[in-house]
């Protein structure tokens, strides 16, 4: 199976309610006058780094990539779970950990270890405290909404391929937790950009039953000359959001397009029908 065929599969054991049918980065789950926020994201060797990678910024990354999924949903970090097989580096993963949790002022719950002969494969749990409810989600995106992202992208890709200028884009993402937090009471959607813009705004357009019709001029990249790249790599781990028209947006931010009633595919981009989702980001399998 390939990713999009498994989550399929899965959606049809059964489910929390909190669980968003599987549409969505985080589950929700309110316990009394609390509604907590819980993802969980894996890195794997060669996938999401170089297997001679320091592993100081794969803990970072790891971590970032978490929490970037509870700024999404205006969400405050409470702490996170570790899942890690040992034996690569290990004192250096711990430090960049260390580094990672202080900077955000989040303590580790706990986890698991596990010693293994294949691939390393690394998971963390971040639980988080909804600040605004209801949580903000991929679905509510609604024509004449204005589409906004938080920041550039291609950085990532960039520092990927060995520019100094955007090597820490890729190697230690920013998740934007004040910029999730301030954005969540005005925003009808929100993600983070984790696969790719177009991907993800295709991803979001569907979930809301709309089109997203993007403007490519208006998009900032980290390279003009590469604009198509910049639109389908990932790792950028900006905030997508909509807002409803006569909102402004409470961050910095560029908007990026405008919602449409659903035409004739989910993504348009500078008035061209993008209706298949492959090619246009990153997906596994």
């Amino acid at each position: 199976m390939n990713e999009s065929e498994f989550v399929a599969a899965l959606r049809k054991l059964p489910l929390h309610k909190g669980a968003r049918g599987l549409e969505d980065d985080c589950a929700i789950l309110a316990i009394g006058s609390e509604t907590l926020v819980i993802t969980h994201d894996m890195m794997a060797e060669d996938t999401h780094f170089r297997p001679h990678a320091d592993m100081a910024d794969v803990a970072w990354k790891l971590l970032a990539s978490n929490l970037s999924d509870l700024a999404a949903k205006g969400a405050e970090p409470i702490g996170v779970l570790l899942g890690y097989s040992l034996g690569s580096d290990d004192a250096r993963f711990l430090e960049g950990l260390a580094e990672g949790l202080r900077t955000y002022g989040v303590p580790l719950m706990g986890g698991d270890t596990v010693a293994t002969t294949g691939t390393s494969t690394y998971g963390l749990t971040a639980i988080g405290r909804a600040t605004h409810v209801p949580v903000p989600s991929r679905k509510g995106a609604a024509p004449g909404d204005g589409i906004f992202v938080s920041g550039p992208v291609g950085r990532a890709m960039l520092g990927y391929e060995g520019d100094p200028d955007h090597l820490s884009a890729f190697n230690r993402p920013l998740p934007r937790l004040a910029e999730g937090i301030a954005l969540a009471p005005h925003v009808s959607a929100m993600m983070d950009i984790s696969d790719g813009l177009l991907l993800d705004c295709w991803r979001m357009a569907w979930a809301s039953g709309v089109t997203f019709a993007l403007e490519s001029a208006a998009v900032p990249v980290a390279s003009r000359a590469r604009m198509q790249e910049c639109l389908r790599w990932g790792d950028d781990y900006e905030l997508l959001f909509t807002l409803p028209e006569g909102i402004a947006p409470p961050i910095a931010a560029t908007r990026i397009g405008t919602v449409r009633s659903r035409e004739h595919a989910p993504l348009m981009l500078d008035d061209m029908p993008l209706p298949d989702p492959a090619n246009l980001g990153y997906r596994h399998g």
